[in-house]
């Protein structure tokens, strides 16, 4: 019996501490942690949690990076960086979403920004960070040309998907087009079996 309450304490204890720590955090930090939680990565996506959402300090906000290595498309071998900043307004409005590299891609910008529908007109509250995943590997499967950022890559992908899939391999590998140096992308992995 002795020991039964004494877990019942233990347990208790644990409880008001838990408590007390999501008192301090934000409606939009709890939300992030219980979509950080319940997050079914592929084994193609990496993140690293740069600023945790458990952080009491609001002048840091939470801050993500995303990883993805397509292992099909156009952009196979690719290791592309994305940063996810989120605001204190989040599930709201949907974190900043920024390209760490400069790719050659209809809907990354040479800025990084992204266009992706689910990180604007589309969307909801709803939508967590599993979605956000899904949609940049989607981005990597089925780049969309008809609303880009890069005109010239959306272009080239209309005219000549041959033309466009070889600009790619061209540009993952720090090529230029149209004087525009674009960043090495290809995975390390694959950089070590190739030497």
């Amino acid at each position: 019996m002795l020991k039964l309450r004494q877990l019942q304490r233990k347990k208790q204890k644990e409880n008001e501490n838990s408590t007390a720590v999501h008192s301090h955090l934000s409606a939009a930090r709890i939300r992030l942690k219980r979509d950080l939680d319940s997050l079914d990565l592929p084994p193609t996506v990496k993140l690293d949690v740069i600023t945790s959402p458990d952080s009491t300090n609001r002048t840091h906000s939470p801050k993500l990076e995303i990883t993805v290595n397509p292992d099909e498309g156009y952009y196979t071998h690719g290791s592309i960086n994305f940063s996810l900043d989120f605001n204190e307004v989040y599930p709201i409005e949907p974190p900043k979403v920024a390209c760490l590299k400069r790719i050659f891609h209809p809907n990354i910008d040479f800025k990084g920004n992204v266009c992706l529908n689910i990180l604007r007109e589309d969307w909801s509250p709803a939508l967590d960070l599993q979605s956000i995943v899904t949609g940049l590997l989607f981005l990597f499967l089925e780049p969309n040309p008809n609303d880009p950022l890069n005109k010239d890559a959306a272009k080239l992908l209309c005219q000549d998907e041959k033309e466009f899939a070889e600009a790619v391999r061209s540009t993952m590998s720090g090529g230029s087009i149209n004087h525009v140096k674009y960043d090495d992308i290809i995975s390390r992995e694959i950089k070590r079996s190739i030497t």
